[in-house]
């Protein structure tokens, strides 16, 4: 998955206009325009389509937990230059402060099956013997499993 279907598939699932994902980079203390955001949310082939880094991926879902669990006191964490799927993974967890089980749950929604030792497996260090790359398709099935959640009427991205 790109960095762009990764922001569009949470603007839809969470409903957010394109002013809401404006305030969510304010929340992680980034600056960000209509026209930026617009351009992310286009589609591939748009000429005016403009690829979305790690480091605004990074930011934007810092914002995320921002807006979701509250701004931690004291200085803001760095966005990554670098994402994965393992950490985009752990930062919607941590956004949405979900618990195995509540993972376990959305998958569920969508007919995909994980243990929860596989689960665990993406939240450890890349260094741990029991650590394991989270797949697209894993982080776009949680994704599609929170959407059904969150909208279960709607069935517009379910296919894309």
């Amino acid at each position: 998955m790109t960095n762009n279907d990764i922001l569009r598939r949470v603007r839809y699932t969470f409903d957010f206009k394109d002013n809401e994902v404006i305030e969510i980079f304010a929340l992680a203390d980034v600056s960000v325009n209509a026209e930026q955001v617009t351009s992310w949310l286009k589609k591939d082939e748009d000429d005016a389509f403009i690829t979305l880094t790690d480091t605004e991926l990074a930011t934007f879902l810092n914002g995320l937990i921002n807006l979701k669990r509250g701004k931690r006191d004291g200085e803001q964490p760095t966005p990554e230059d670098k994402l994965n799927n393992n950490m985009v993974f752990q930062k919607l967890r941590i956004a949405l402060n979900l618990k195995a089980e509540d993972i376990l749950e959305i998958l569920d929604l969508v007919d995909f099956r994980l243990s929860k030792h596989e689960l665990s497996a993406f939240f450890r260090k890349p260094g741990n013997k029991h650590y394991r790359e989270c797949k697209d398709q894993i982080l776009r099935n949680f994704l599609l499993g929170v959407q059904r959640q969150l909208r279960p009427n709607s069935a517009e991205m379910d296919s894309e």
